[in-house]
């Protein structure tokens, strides 16, 4: 089964956001560029997804005026099979990544990413929903404390322990870095 790695939104772009941490941050690039790695060595496709929404200017982080929809800084280099910009939450809405992906053949998605219950798991869900096979690489992912309706903070462990809950065996195979790179192995 050809499977495809997809690194959404992780840019530069957050860094700009009043909410951006750095906490969690060079755990999760631990995390994320292991699985760049393994899916460069076992010859798996990355595709870059970046986000790019609001008004065209300068002062918009997410605009590419700003000079921030630009891969973040500490995510490894690797040369993209393909990049794609995309407005929606979902990477698959309105960006040609689906039809890239059914061009290539793909029917395996790897989600990781920032926000891990924006667009990593919209992304999943929509991918779920047409029919891809999702393992959702939750280490691979990246989030920020929230505050809830009612005023109380939710904090990004348990957003991420939430969007597991809800994906697990509904949407995607919720797995860690090292777990979906043996089940790349054992698909091939």
């Amino acid at each position: 089964m050809k499977s495809c790695l997809l690194v959404i939104d992780v840019q530069e772009s957050f860094r700009h956001r009043p909410y951006f941490s750095e906490v969690a941050l060079p755990t999760y690039l631990m995390a994320q560029n292991a699985l760049i790695a393994g899916c460069v060595t076992a010859g798996v496709p990355v595709v870059r997804v970046l986000h790019s929404d609001g008004p065209e200017v300068a002062s918009n982080p997410f605009a590419n005026a700003s000079g921030h929809v630009r891969p973040l800084e500490g995510l490894a280099h690797f040369e993209a099979a393909a990049t794609f910009i995309k407005h929606r939450h979902s990477a698959l809405v309105g960006s040609g990544l689906d039809v890239w992906l059914t061009a290539h053949g793909v029917q395996r998605l790897l989600v990781s990413g920032i926000r891990t219950e924006q667009c990593c798991e919209t992304t999943a869900r929509h991918a779920s929903d047409v029919g891809w096979q999702v393992d959702f690489v939750l280490e691979a992912t990246l989030t920020f404390d929230m505050i809830q309706p009612d005023g109380k903070l939710l904090s990004a462990a348990d957003i991420a322990m939430r969007t597991a809950t809800v994906l697990q065996d509904r949407f995607a195979c919720v797995c860690s870095v090292e777990q979906a790179l043996a089940r790349m192995g054992e698909a091939a």
